[in-house]
């Protein structure tokens, strides 16, 4: 049966931070094949998410507020240890939700790498920046407004820059 787990940095354990770093090292730079600094000193300032079953990580994201990594909450590090079998959205739901009910958010941020565009699109997130490549993967910047917040009315205006 899959968990959910929402935890600060500070509230993981050992194994649960090791099984966490394993998830994104095996995908992002072994999977990937691309080096680059995994480890960004941002993990101390986000909420960890993941979807767990039987003891392993089976997705995971991070949620940041304002300020961490951007102008917005953001979402980064989103990865599913499978693919197309519906572990991306669900864990995209639980940080949406994350980043809305821990941080209150308006808007949404993330860098998102290309490919997966169409994923993102069907959570409601939209296009903000042109194609740019980010440790050699090809990205697009993409926000999600909050339908019950004023920033809805902003949608059609977003911002085609992102203070980092």
């Amino acid at each position: 049966m899959m968990t959910e787990h929402v935890k600060a940095i500070h509230e993981l354990t050992p194994d649960e931070l090791y099984r966490i770093m394993k998830l994104r090292v095996d995908v992002f730079v072994v999977e990937q094949k691309c080096p680059y600094a995994e480890l960004d000193n941002l993990d101390q300032a986000a909420m960890h998410v993941w979807l767990e079953d039987e003891g392993r990580i089976m997705a995971y994201l991070r949620v940041m507020d304002k300020g961490a990594e951007s102008d917005c909450v953001s979402l980064g590090r989103v990865v599913s240890a499978k693919r197309r079998c519906g572990l991306g959205t669900g864990i995209l739901q639980k940080g949406i939700q994350v980043a809305q009910e821990v941080y209150g958010a308006e808007a949404i941020y993330l860098e998102a790498q290309t490919y997966a565009r169409g994923l993102y699109e069907k959570l409601g997130f939209r296009q903000i920046s042109d194609e740019f490549m980010l440790d050699g993967i090809s990205h697009i910047k993409m926000i999600l407004y909050n339908p019950e917040s004023g920033a809805r009315n902003m949608s059609k205006t977003a911002p085609q820059s992102i203070e980092l």
